[in-house]
């Protein structure tokens, strides 16, 4: 029984599914259509965003915006740009985007390690016969002057617990945020079997739900120093034939 190989839904009509749920909202940071109207709005609101593609994966677009007095500056890779006017730091976004849908995300202030920024990819998958599982949790920290943390641009990849050591209730608490986010995404998307989640934990310990990957690459897990979750995953993708490939060059491996 193979699996349907799209993506189900774009990240706005996923963001907008979690966002309904009672047990999610509060985990949910608020998100917008990308207008010039919303834009100024947010960065009024919360001083920083983050600005994503609507269609996208492996980090690829992302930006970092930040308020600068009446201006803005926003990071896209390593490169940083500074406006003195909303106006024209949103047609550079636009423009940096390829004009294509995006959206404006609050931003979260994340926890870090050794400086750099983190957050936390929560796999939770389902087989024919077996109910929605948490099969693995790996951390991703950003690389050096990068605002993403994905392995595919260049993350380090940790063990949780060497991020956040004795975060045992914590762990727990993501693990039922994945199980919400799961059910919740299949009553919508009935042929969805996997997801990885990404978490951010921001500087007072509270997790965020940034997005639900319905593709998720298993790379990061190669990277950990124990096969065990890698070989989990894999035995939940054999019931639906999925098959990924694990030959993974970009992400580092931190312990």
């Amino acid at each position: 029984m193979a699996a349907h190989p799209r993506n189900f839904g774009d990240k706005w009509r996923k963001h907008e599914v979690l966002r309904r749920h009672p047990g999610l909202s509060s985990s949910m940071p608020e998100t917008r259509r990308l207008t010039r109207r919303s834009l100024k709005s947010m960065l009024r609101k919360y001083g920083m965003v983050y600005v994503k593609p609507v269609v996208g994966s492996l980090g690829n677009g992302v930006m970092k915006v930040e308020k600068r007095g009446n201006g803005l500056r926003f990071q896209l890779g390593l490169r940083k740009m500074r406006f003195a006017g909303i106006g024209a730091g949103y047609a550079a976004i636009v423009r940096a985007g390829r004009r294509k849908p995006y959206l404006v995300q609050r931003g979260i202030r994340l926890a870090t390690y050794r400086g750099r920024p983190y957050d936390i990819r929560v796999m939770v998958q389902r087989t024919p016969l077996r109910p929605w599982t948490v099969t693995g949790m790996v951390g991703r920290v950003a690389p050096p002057r990068k605002i993403v943390t994905n392995g595919s641009q260049g993350g380090t990849i940790y063990p949780v617990s060497a991020l956040i050591p004795n975060g045992a209730g914590l762990r727990r608490r993501m693990s039922r945020i994945g199980l919400l986010a799961a059910r919740r995404l299949h009553a919508a998307y009935p042929g969805l079997v996997e997801i990885g989640l990404d978490i951010a934990i921001d500087r007072r310990g509270k997790p965020w739900v940034l997005e639900a990957n319905t593709r998720p690459d298993p790379c990061p897990f190669t990277k950990l120093p124990s096969r065990h979750m890698l070989r989990r995953i894999m035995q939940f993708h054999k019931p639906w034939g999925i098959k990924r490939g694990l030959h993974c060059v970009k992400a580092k491996r931190g312990i």
